[in-house]
């Protein structure tokens, strides 16, 4: 412990570890993020080859006041420190028939779209729009941004659980509204964008539909690794430090506190607090190997549902800029399968032979993302985490996988392979392997209701006193809005530095 009770360490430069350094830093912290990779953002981070920068991992910004109050928090003006630009519309969903549906935050032209689709399903889209607006004042301005780790705290929650009808799915919810299988799948999806299969989670998180339509789709200029890179300056001019390339190997504990950490080149380093942004089965079941666990024991999570793993290529194309005029910067193409292809994934861990992707485009917006008259893509598809009782075999699966995606990838930018100039794929083992992600599940545990709110891991630690967890693993929960919001929950249960309290009680 520091005489001055200010010294807090960070394990992990993800989104969710720099918003809560600079959240530490405005309560008076002096604070040191230690992170394993090359460059700030976690899964947020990028990687440039042959001139095209590949978002790794998040390319949708939601709720971007989050971003603002958090910079305000600091002193600070997020819109002079990052271009965001709204999109119009947020995405184009294609299904195998060639029906399409663009989604926008203008009421009246997604009421058109839906009755072109299915004009007698206008009536229960207008009611999942009002239900959507319903979930998303309570479980995401309500439940979302603020802690959850007393008992009682879901005690009070269980009445509006229960008229809200939190027991329903997501999908189960939507199909209560409409009938046409596209929309069900349109207005259903979004859980798969935090890790979570739609015909099991709760239907509060039909709130992203309302989220959306209410702030907006964004992208930042530069990707969401030139946020990361704002809040690493933000973080230096607090007077903080950022090492990258600074592995933590454990949090120490001494008679039931966080003590500090040991880094993997032996280097220990004391701390008034610990703040973990790494996975949260990492930090129970690793950074904490040396201690027996109340709650979190090894046993106990290996019993959680993993969210699921993905397979993401990357890939840029030379003299493309003006090719295929109708792809847009967020294109969703959808398989033959809805429900039977979530099931492969999340329930069966199989490995489909069908597969939806998610096609990001973002030099339509950003042409700073490739070189002049160059395109800069990843298209991403869900696959089964490493946790099953037959892993697949990505080694010797890869390639075929690659070559069944580019045949579907043909059907919508077609000649791309030609014009190949960059290419590199991530699959579940490189998130287990970069990102330290229990089973390369690709949004650590998934946010089904029994493991959502009190159930998922606390941001005040169970196990050690002055330890803390944010980021995908723990309450809210994964996205950029949920471990944004994480940070905010950690500043409310931290207490300010003690140096602060002082000036405070001066004043």
């Amino acid at each position: 412990m520091s005489a001055a009770g200010n010294i807090a360490i960070v394990v992990g430069g993800g989104l969710g570890g720099l918003a809560s350094a600079m959240r530490l830093g405005a309560k008076g912290y002096h604070v040191t993020v230690l992170d394993r990779l090359d460059r700030a953002g976690g899964r947020g981070s990028s990687i440039t080859e042959n001139g095209h920068r590949f978002d790794l991992g998040p390319t949708i910004v939601t709720v971007p006041q989050l971003f603002e109050e958090l910079w305000a928090a600091c002193g600070e003006d997020f819109r002079k420190n990052v271009d965001l630009r709204p999109l119009d519309p947020f995405y184009e969903i294609r299904w195998p028939d060639g029906s399409t549906l663009k989604a926008t935050g203008d009421t009246e032209a997604m009421v058109a779209e839906i009755a072109r689709l299915s004009p007698r399903d206008v009536k229960g889209y207008r009611r999942f729009l009002a239900d959507s607006e319903a979930r998303y004042s309570f479980g995401f301005e309500d439940l979302g941004r603020r802690p959850m780790n007393r008992l009682m705290d879901i005690i009070k929650v269980l009445p509006t659980f229960v008229r809200l009808r939190a027991d329903r799915s997501v999908h189960a919810h939507v199909a209560a509204r409409v009938k046409d299988p596209r929309l069900r799948m349109a207005l259903s999806f979004h859980p798969l964008f935090i890790g979570g299969d739609p015909f099991h989670v709760t239907s509060i998180y039909a709130l992203v539909c309302h989220l959306e339509k209410e702030f907006g789709v964004h992208y930042a200029v530069g990707g969401v690794q030139a946020i990361a890179d704002a809040m690493v300056r933000v973080i230096r001019r607090q007077g903080g430090m950022v090492r990258q390339g600074a592995e933590v190997d454990e949090i120490l504990v001494e008679e039931g506190a966080a003590t500090g950490v040991r880094l993997t080149d032996g280097t220990v380093m004391g701390a008034d607090i610990v703040v973990s942004n790494a996975d949260a089965g990492h930090t129970y079941d690793r950074l904490l190997r040396n201690m027996p666990k109340r709650r979190w024991s090894p046993a106990k999570l290996k019993r959680q549902r993993w969210s699921m793993g993905l397979y993401v290529w990357y890939f840029g194309t030379r003299g493309t800029a003006d090719q295929w005029r109708d792809v847009g910067h967020h294109t969703i193409l959808n398989g033959p399968r809805y429900k039977g292809l979530v099931n492969d994934i999340f329930m069966k861990g199989k490995l489909a032979d069908d597969m939806s992707i998610y096609l990001h485009r973002p030099t339509v917006t950003d042409k700073g993302a490739a070189p002049a008259g160059d395109d800069t893509f990843y298209a991403l598809a869900p696959v089964p985490h490493l946790g099953g009782k037959t892993p697949v075999d990505w080694a010797r699966e890869a390639p075929r996988y690659q070559r069944k995606m580019a045949a579907e990838l043909e059907k919508v930018i077609p000649g791309f392979e030609d014009k190949l100039s960059a290419s590199m794929a991530f699959t579940p083992e490189h998130f287990r392997d970069r990102y330290l992600s229990p089973y390369g599940s690709g949004f650590s545990i998934e946010p089904r209701i029994f493991q959502s709110a009190w159930f998922r891991p606390h941001n005040v630690s169970e196990e050690a006193r002055g330890l803390y967890l944010v980021g995908a693993g723990t309450h809210p929960g994964a996205g950029l809005p949920g471990v944004i919001s994480s940070a905010e929950v950690l500043a409310k249960l931290v207490p300010d530095a003690p140096q602060v309290v002082q000036r405070l009680a001066a004043e």
